[in-house]
């Protein structure tokens, strides 16, 4: 039990930041230990100020780049696409356009450029590793570049 005192507004203001919290079972396996803080870049402004596409954009690039953690150097971020037969699309690109659209650039299995829109209210993403490209020296890390992005983008919009 925590003992500390907050007056109304404090406590109101608390209530309404943005939290993670995960467990898993096997207390070694990689997913278990990533990084479950939420950035001050996340968190600067309130949940209320923001639309549903730029607040499932930011959980979605914290889950992205936790998850490219837990990979080896061989493998890379991609998306599988639950209750279809079009595979796996690797995530080169993520973007959202407000009020209510998130769109996933990338290619697939075979190398073809793909994009998916979707809105807000139909998300439901499974990401998955796969093998690196075999021209690539290394694995890509789209992740970082996506959080990378969240530090430097606040306050800023896109016309």
């Amino acid at each position: 039990m925590e003992d500390e005192i907050m007056t109304s507004a404090e406590a109101f203001e608390a209530s309404a930041l943005p939290r993670r919290h995960e467990v898993h079972s096997d207390p070694d396996a990689p997913a278990a230990k990533v990084d479950t803080s939420v950035p001050a870049s996340v968190t600067a402004t309130p949940v209320q100020k923001k639309s549903p596409a730029q607040w499932a954009y930011e959980r979605l690039v914290l889950y992205i780049q936790n998850f490219e953690q837990t990979l080896d150097q061989d493998h890379e971020v991609a998306m599988g696409f639950a209750g279809s037969s079009a595979g796996a699309m690797r995530i080169e690109g993520l973007g959202y356009f407000d009020p209510d659209l998130i769109t996933y650039y990338g290619s697939d299995e075979t190398g073809a450029r793909t994009q998916l829109v979707q809105h807000v209210s139909q998300l439901n993403v499974m990401l998955r590793a796969l093998p690196k490209q075999p021209e690539a020296p290394e694995a890509k890390r789209i992740g970082f570049r996506l959080a990378a992005d969240l530090e430097t983008a606040e306050g800023e919009t896109s016309a």
